[in-house]
């Protein structure tokens, strides 16, 4: 059986696994981008293949344009 350090450890790396996972995610929700619900659901269901994550995380930081803003 796994001590408590060890079970404390795997939950720790679980959630920063989740925190990196989700990362564009939390981009494109701080920047209020206009596709962030496409983004998010590219994270989500693409992101384990790595090029859904990636492309994910690049177009969370892609310029959002003037008219795509709330003013």
């Amino acid at each position: 059986m796994m001590g408590a350090g060890v079970t404390g450890a795997l939950m720790v790396w679980w959630i920063v696994g989740l925190i990196v996972y989700f990362i564009p995610t939390i981009i494109a929700i701080k920047r209020d981008h206009p596709n962030k619900v496409a983004i998010i659901l590219l994270n989500f269901l693409l992101g384990w293949v790595g090029i859904g994550w990636i492309g994910a995380l690049i177009w969370s930081v892609l310029a959002i344009p003037e008219q795509g803003r709330d003013k």
